[in-house]
Formats: C-alpha cells, sequence, structure tokens
C-alpha cells in the first residue's frame, strides 16, 4: 500500500479575498490542501464512518497588512459543533490539568476574581470555568453548541450554568466581570467581526476584562507545524496580529503572552482604555512572519517526503508503530500525508470517550494506554512534544521502552 500526499501547493498562489481580521486586501494564498476532514475529533463508530466523513479544502492565505492567516476557502457550513459526538478536552492529561490550574490561579490573583460573574465563550464541557469558580468563589456561565452534560465535571451545586449556544449578539446582558474565550477564535472565520461583537456586548461596562487563548501562528509557520493545520482551524494568530485585531476592536491590550512551551499565545484587554506599556504588544513581527510564509510550502513537501521515507524504513524492518494523540494533530498528520492503517494502525490517547473510535479521514482506530501492553509497539509517535515526559511515564508503568519519536524531528531519524 502506498503513501500518498493529498496537496496542492504553490510557494506563492493566488490572490485572497480581504482579510477577514482587517477587510484589507493585497493578501495572497500561500499554501493548499485538497479534501480533508471537516472534523477532527468527531466520534465514529466505524471504520467506514471515519473515510466517509465529509471534507473540505484548505486554502491558507497571509494578509500584508495585518499579519494574520486565515483559510480563504473556509466553509463555516460544513462544521457543526451542536453533537454530542464532539470530543476536544485536554483536560484528561496531569500535564494539561497542571498547566490550566496554574493559568487560572494567575488570572484569580490578577485581575481579583474572587466572588465575581464569570462568562466563558466556547467552554467545551466546564472544566476550566469550573476550575476558575471552585478556586476564585465566582458564578459562572459558559457557551458552547458542543457543551455535553454526561461528561461535563460541574456539580449541580456549583454557581455555575451553561447554554448549549454559540455566543452572538442575543447573549448580551450577562453583566460579567471577566469574559474568557480560550482555544475558539481560531475556529472563527470572520475574526474581525467576532471581536467588534464581544466588544458590543460589553456596552459601557470597560472595568470587565477579557481574556483570549490560541494557538500561536508563529511556531506554526516557523516551525511548519502542518501537524497543526486542519480544516476546523480557520484563523491562525501571531501575538502581533491577535494585538492588532483587538485594538481595531476598540480594546486597550493590558497582557500579551506566549505559554505551554511557545503552543499558545494569550491576551488581555480592556474596552476603550490605553494599552498598557509594560504589556510588550509586538507590532514588528510582520517582516519574519512574511518570511515563515514565503516558503512554507516547499518546506511541507521536504518534511512530507522525509516523514514518508522514515514510515517505509520502519514498515520494511517490521516495525510497530502507533501515534500518541488522537486529536486534531493526529488528523491532520495522517490525512496530510495519506497514511493508511497499514502503515500506522493504532492511535492512543487517554481520553476514554475517545476509545473504540475511528480517525477522521484515514480510519486508524483510537484506543487506550492499557492496550499497549498487549501491542507491544516498537516506535511511539509522541503529536505533542509538550507530552513527552508524561507518555514515556505511563509507557513505562506499562513495562514498555519502544523508541520516542517527536513531530519536532520531522521524520529525520
Amino acid at each position: 500500500m502506498a503513501l500518498s500526499i493529498p496537496n496542492e501547493s504553490s510557494p506563492r498562489g493566488p490572490g485572497a479575498p480581504p482579510c477577514p481580521a482587517c477587510n484589507s486586501e493585497g493578501g495572497f494564498v500561500f499554501h493548499s490542501l485538497k479534501g480533508l476532514p471537516v472534523h477532527s475529533v468527531m466520534n465514529t463508530t466505524s471504520f467506514r464512518q471515519a473515510r466517509d466523513l465529509p471534507v473540505g479544502d484548505i486554502a491558507l492565505s497571509f494578509c500584508n497588512q495585518c499579519g494574520f492567516v486565515s483559510n480563504s476557502t473556509f466553509d463555516e457550513k460544513k462544521v457543526s459543533y451542536s453533537t454530542d459526538n464532539y470530543e476536544a478536552t485536554q483536560a484528561c492529561s496531569p500535564t494539561f490539568r497542571m498547566f490550566a490550574e496554574r493559568q487560572a490561579r494567575r488570572l484569580i490573583d490578577r485581575h481579583g476574581l474572587s466572588g465575581k460573574r464569570v462568562l466563558e465563550i466556547g467552554c467545551g464541557n466546564g472544566e476550566f470555568l469550573e476550575l476558575i469558580c471552585r478556586l476564585g468563589d465566582n458564578e459562572g456561565i459558559g457557551f458552547d453548541p458542543s457543551y455535553n452534560k454526561k461528561n461535563s465535571p460541574v456539580k449541580s451545586d456549583r454557581k455555575i450554568s451553561f447554554v448549549k449556544d454559540y455566543f452572538t449578539e442575543k447573549h448580551t446582558g450577562h453583566g460579567a466581570d471577566f469574559v474568557m474565550c480560550r482555544m475558539t477564535l481560531e475556529h472563527i472565520h470572520k475574526t474581525g467581526r467576532f471581536v467588534r461583537m464581544v466588544r458590543s456586548t460589553l456596552g459601557a461596562k470597560s472595568d470587565t476584562t477579557v481574556f483570549f487563548q490560541v494557538p500561536d501562528a508563529t511556531r506554526i509557520l516557523r516551525d511548519c507545524a502542518f501537524e497543526d493545520v486542519y480544516f476546523e482551524h480557520c484563523s491562525y494568530f501571531s501575538p502581533g496580529s491577535l494585538a492588532r485585531l483587538f485594538r481595531r476592536a476598540g480594546f486597550g491590550i493590558i497582557g500579551l503572552e506566549g505559554g505551554y512551551d511557545g503552543q499558545y499565545v494569550m491576551i488581555e484587554a480592556r474596552p476603550g482604555v490605553a494599552d498598557d506599556p509594560s504589556c510588550g504588544a509586538p507590532e514588528s513581527d510582520l517582516i519574519s512572519l512574511r518570511a515563515y510564509v514565503r516558503n512554507f510550502a516547499d518546506r511541507y513537501r521536504r518534511k512530507a517526503a522525509s516523514w514518508h521515507a522514515c514510515l517505509r524504513r520502519w514498515r520494511a524492518a517490521q516495525r510497530r508503530v502507533v501515534l500518541w494523540g488522537a486529536g486534531s494533530k493526529a488528523v491532520s498528520f495522517l490525512t496530510s500525508l495519506g497514511i493508511p492503517p497499514a502503515f500506522i494502525p493504532y492511535a492512543v490517547d487517554i481520553n476514554p470517550h475517545r476509545h473504540g473510535s475511528y480517525i477522521a479521514g484515514t480510519g486508524q482506530r483510537v484506543v487506550g494506554p492499557q492496550y499497549m501492553r498487549e501491542y507491544r509497539p516498537s516506535t511511539v509517535i509522541v503529536m505533542n512534544e509538550v507530552y513527552r515526559e508524561e507518555v514515556e511515564t505511563m509507557l513505562r508503568d506499562l513495562g514498555l521502552r519502544p523508541q520516542l519519536v517527536t513531530m519536532e524531528s520531522g521524520g529525520a531519524l
């Protein structure tokens, strides 16, 4: 069975539509992929269902004016989060839970979040909202069309409520003291309109702080981290483009920083105030971003060829290869490179709600860590470097010491 790259890409493609962040023209497409699954973490019940999921195209465009990167062919009608089969939580990981708790405590201390009303846009099943309400004795309300009460950690006695819906203008008037939106803005294509809408819902309440967290596109573009490019993520932000977006929407930037080993960028802002000079909001990243996108497509092709060569060597040597992590990175890695189950049959995930499902697009079966005791893999590809130590510990506890490979290696083994 052959490996394939379902990809069409060019160093500088056609012009793009007006930028969804700043509405300027003159952007261009720098990387394109055809026929990728529109959902990455939708639980499927069979190999056939996983292979037959709807697909969409990606055409990454770069805005010369603000540095924003978007999928200019994104079709929001293809994506639906209002299903109980959508499973995106990261809270099963001890590493991620530790990061989330440190982040919650920092926000509570920095913004005096004790006895306050906290609103979260894109709350998932409410793990972080529950954490920040419990640690700060706050009241919370979360909005998410994919909210699944059955999988939520929130107890009935908590002062937290959920709205299984998208956050829109109709939800104005909740009087929140703190608004947060973590790992959601990258799913929204018309970002300028959305952030302006969030600003308008605050009205004259200038003392409300908003906190947004998104993947850092600087790392993705610099390192050609193609596993972080998938259909659901239609918007990609550098620290500079994120700050420019919020400033145009009428916010003053009071905090801007990276986190989680450089994978995230986090912004804190307030309506109608001047920027805090100490936050270091960068405005000079356009030159480096232009350089990264200029040769992204060529670097992707070289990286893909390197991974294909590595996988063929492993297959010839009859090595048992699995992925660790069955989320969006795994889907992008497998589908972007056209890797069938014959080369990598399993994806391991510590989230029990994913077990027994199949990877969208390619059909690898998702299994729990315990299955590795039986399968005894020779090589484990860790989809996210930040979890390497956690994965190594779990494998050692299972009595296994396979070769561990991270995406950062780029297949150069």
